[in-house]
């Protein structure tokens, strides 16, 4: 992640309000984060603007969280036209139909322990490392879910905003 100034951080600082937040509700469904950003701008570095996503992401509330986890679909079943959450969940679109079953299961399961789909950056990983994932973190208390899911928000938050900025500069392009 760069640590100067980019044309596309100018443009996403340039940003009519209404314009920012609606780029900012793509990354992330929780208002509050995105407000937060909002405040934060004009961010200086690419690393300016992922700090404030993290400090943005620290300060939110259970409800708060669960409006953002409200954005993402479960894992293996992406919402259909939504080329984001089908790009995340790549590990998932070669999985075996054994593995899908799984997930489907876990999911559900998962789900109805705490209450929200089970959330994780998906970006990268393999549709058993997100099997395995599930299947150890089902095992935790909901304080200490609620806590993993913030982390890993945090990382799809990052990812989103790195992908926001470089569309911005392919705009100027």
């Amino acid at each position: 992640m760069t640590s100067t100034s980019t044309p596309g951080l100018a443009r996403f600082n340039a940003l009519e309000e209404h314009a920012a937040r609606t780029a900012l509700h793509e990354a992330c469904a929780a208002t509050a984060w995105a407000e937060r950003l909002l405040a934060a701008r004009p961010c200086a570095t690419a690393e300016d603007l992922y700090a404030a996503s993290d400090a943005a992401m620290a300060e939110l509330t259970a409800e708060d969280l669960a409006e953002a986890m409200a954005g993402h679909p479960p894992i293996g079943r992406p919402e259909p036209g939504d080329p984001t959450s089908a790009r995340e969940q790549r590990g998932m679109a070669g999985a075996s139909d054994a593995l899908k079953a799984e997930m489907l299961e876990l999911n559900l399961a998962y789900q109805e322990r705490f209450g929200h789909v089970f959330l994780i950056c998906a970006t990268g990983r393999t549709g058993e490392q997100m099997r395995d994932a599930v299947k150890e973190r089902i095992g935790n208390s909901p304080e200490q879910e609620r806590e993993i899911v913030r982390a890993e928000l945090g990382k799809i938050n990052r990812i989103r905003l790195a992908r926001l900025v470089e569309a911005l500069e392919e705009e100027d392009a």
